[in-house]
């Protein structure tokens, strides 16, 4: 028994040596980055870390982290997780090296080490027009209703006095103003930039008031400091990153990139586009209508895809690195074989010839004129999310084929619940929604305007019909694939 015991205490002894030992050979974080050539972050899909957009990976927090990975001179590895607090266990557990999408807050400091916080954005309560307005915290009591994940509640919990709220553990903010917007709910409090940007998509969303003494505080997070032997490596590299990105502008660069267009989103100038079609339009007028000839589109149509991105300014260029007069990516034009963005004609014509790319590939039973406003939304923010939609569509019992459906299964693509049933993850399908609505509106516009100027058809014989486009010649080209008559418009 005493020989028993005693092999058995060896034995143990041995297994903590063995395990002490194996703790003491690991290597350091940067070393493990260095020598795999891969940073491991965990990040969350949403609108301000990270989706795939229409030409691939895209997000404020995913740029950042590529250029850490990149300073390093190793690649980027992402660890896309379902919410935030599966984002902090994947730290924890070593799963990822750091997480990237955080807030800090008290709690979530006692679980991680934080670097310092690079980017800070307001807080607002936001309501629906028509009921009456909060004016403070305590007027949410009750009424507010967060996600669970969500980092602001815990300044709400520790006012005096507290706050109440509910929480939603299958929905995040994005979808907690979709619910307002349709009279579900009462409040919630969202970042300045997501507000406005939602309110693009709902124009019924207010802005109640400004928290006053919180912000949402963005930073980096590590597995927590343990011992005296804490790995400080990559910790430190990432800080002095992260002070650099502050200094040299890096950071406000990403963050006008990605949200300083969102308060300009909901403006739809009628009285802009009637100045911008006296002003260029007649120019750029023959140019549409060649390239509509040639590919057998409607001018119009091509001439409503140019106003949408570029207002048909050939000069027109965008914080993403977008130029020209169908703001064409540097990938799409190296697609299209277009080796200058600025050209007009070449810009036209590489971006009506990507349009009909990705038309062709929609799946043969979406028939015209929906088949148009697929493709526009897929020209938008890539084919696969429009997919996704239409995957969500048939799992809803919905018919996928008409824009109608895909209009509000686009809308759910930002949604958390819906993100595991998809392939590509999460998309601002709002934004390809309103993407299509606006090119529709102009193009509505100028049939209209094309239409008005028709002189009186002359008398037909029997098998003659008059032109529905009036006396200009090159207006009257058939209409293949649109029509502003659909249901769905």
């Amino acid at each position: 028994m005493r020989l028993t015991a005693c092999l058995i205490k060896t034995g143990l002894l041995l297994g903590l040596v063995a395990l002490l030992t194996t703790f003491q050979h690991r290597p350091p974080a940067l070393a493990q980055v260095r020598e795999l050539g891969a940073l491991r972050v965990a990040t969350v899909n949403s609108a301000s870390t990270y989706y795939l957009g229409a030409n691939g990976p895209r997000g404020f927090e995913y740029d950042l982290a590529k250029g850490l990975a990149s300073e390093l001179g190793v690649k980027l590895k992402l660890v896309i997780v379902a919410d935030r607090r599966a984002l902090i266990a994947a730290i924890a557990n070593g799963q990822a090296q750091l997480g990237v999408g955080l807030a800090v807050s008290k709690q979530r400091q006692a679980d991680l080490r934080f670097t310092p916080v690079f980017s800070e954005s307001k807080l607002q309560a936001v309501y629906l027009h028509g009921n009456d307005q909060p004016h403070s915290p305590a007027d949410l009591s009750g009424q507010l209703v967060l996600p669970d994940d969500t980092a602001v509640g815990e300044w709400l919990s520790d006012r005096q006095p507290p706050v109440a709220f509910a929480t939603e553990a299958d929905a995040n903010t994005e979808q907690l103003m979709a619910r307002i917007s349709d009279g579900e709910i009462a409040t919630t409090i969202a970042n300045a930039d997501l507000v406005a940007m939602n309110q693009r998509y709902y124009p019924n969303l207010r802005v109640a008031f400004t928290l006053k003494g919180v912000r949402q505080r963005l930073a980096w997070a590590f597995p927590p400091a343990q011992g005296h032997g804490v790995d400080n490596g990559l910790y430190d590299k990432t800080i002095a990153y992260l002070e650099q990105a502050k200094q040299d502008g890096r950071v406000h660069l990403l963050h006008d990139r990605y949200f300083g267009h969102a308060a300009r989103l909901g403006f739809v100038g009628g009285a802009e586009f009637a100045r911008q079609v006296k002003a260029r339009l007649q120019k750029w007028k023959p140019l549409f209508k060649k390239t509509g000839r040639q590919y057998g589109l409607d001018w119009r149509l091509i001439a409503a895809v140019a106003y949408q991105e570029s207002h048909w300014d050939q000069h027109a260029k965008s914080p993403t690195m977008v130029r020209g007069m169908m703001m064409l990516t540097r990938s799409t034009a190296q697609q299209m074989d277009v080796d200058n963005r600025r050209d007009p004609e070449q810009s036209v014509d590489g971006g009506t010839r990507y349009l009909l790319s990705v038309r062709s590939r929609l799946p043969a039973e979406i028939k015209p004129p929906d088949r148009t406003w697929f493709a526009l939304a897929a020209y938008n923010v890539g084919l696969g999310h429009v997919l996704d939609a239409r995957h969500l569509l048939r799992l809803a019992g919905r018919d996928p084929n008409v824009w109608v459906n895909l209009r509000q299964a686009l809308g759910w693509l930002s949604q958390k619940r819906y993100l595991d049933k998809t392939r590509y993850g999460y998309a601002q399908g709002k934004q390809a929604a309103a993407y299509v609505g606006d090119i529709r509106a102009y193009y509505d516009i100028l049939t209209w305007m094309t239409d008005k100027k028709s002189k009186k058809p002359k008398p037909t014989s029997l098998d003659e019909k008059p032109s529905s486009a009036g006396a200009d010649d090159a207006d009257s080209e058939p209409l293949p694939d649109i029509s502003i008559k659909s249901p769905a418009f």
